[in-house]
């Protein structure tokens, strides 16, 4: 999860997907020239500004980004697997809506296929430039037969504060009261339905011209489970809409029940923004 890592891929990748009818061998190579031209073009067109948190600094409008990863695999072992990630917002005035999905899904010749969504759907309204309001819909489902939850859903409001808010670095929290509703795989140990307490904490921040790093957080605290929800990512701008993004989804548990209490989902993705 390092710069050069990403920046090495790419230039494999455009190298390989160009023709050239240059001779090849020589002192100034057509791969060395190409490499330089690359480098100074990442530098030059791909800075990137970070993502404000609620609506303070965006414009109005539509903004977002996609996200698709996918992996086919054929002979001694039959193996697919397809990622889709997005993150869509709007903004009018001091009210903004976003809309975030994060979906997977695996089959292979030993298990079940398995499907996972985490969503998220959150209206905010700024109240002044560092406080604003939110009401938020959130949750997951899962398919695999080792998950503890078929679906865990969580509907709170509340309030926000901006603790950062700079060109570099920008963090947020929020906290609410709210309802937790969940149906378990298990059912002999019946469902969720009870009030749950959550708290947010939204971070980014933007390390050179075109990495940054994010980590989101969600906490819920209920009588029956307190569910941890974190996002880490690491991303790298290749063009002004392209970047390479690798994160770990980490969902934990307190009462896994007969389930393991943590569940990691590791992915590389390319991320398309049409800011």
């Amino acid at each position: 999860m390092t710069k050069n890592v990403f920046i090495v891929a790419a230039i494999a990748a455009i190298i390989a997907s160009s023709a050239s009818a240059q001779n090849l061998i020589g002192r100034d190579t057509v791969a060395g020239d190409r490499n330089e031209d690359l480098i100074e073009a990442i530098e030059d067109d791909a800075e990137r500004e970070l993502d404000r948190f609620g609506n303070e600094g965006r414009p109005d409008g539509f903004t977002g980004s996609v996200a698709l990863r996918g992996i086919a695999q054929s002979g001694n072992t039959d193996t697919t697997y397809i990622g889709i990630g997005s993150d869509m917002n709007y903004v009018f005035g001091p009210n903004g809506i976003e809309l975030q999905l994060n979906y997977a899904y695996s089959d292979d010749d030993e298990t079940d296929a398995e499907e996972s969504l985490f969503y998220g759907l959150e209206y905010t309204r700024d109240l002044n430039p560092q406080f604003f309001g939110f009401a938020k819909l959130q949750g997951s489902a899962d398919s695999a037969t080792d998950a503890q939850f078929e679906s865990d859903t969580f509907l709170s409001f509340g309030a926000g504060y901006r603790v950062f808010n700079d060109a570099d670095r920008q963090w947020s929290v929020q906290a609410g009261p709210g309802y937790r509703f969940a149906e378990l795989n298990d059912v002999t140990d019946g469902d969720v339905s009870e009030g749950a307490f959550g708290v947010s904490s939204d971070y980014a921040h933007k390390l050179s011209e075109t990495v940054f790093v994010t980590n989101d957080t969600d906490v819920i605290w209920s009588e029956s489970d307190t569910v941890l929800f974190n996002d880490l990512a690491l991303n790298v701008a290749m063009t002004e809409t392209l970047a390479l993004r690798t994160s770990v989804l980490t969902e934990y548990h307190t009462e896994p029940g007969t389930a393991e209490n943590t569940d990691n989902t590791f992915g590389v993705s390319l991320v398309y923004s049409f800011n």
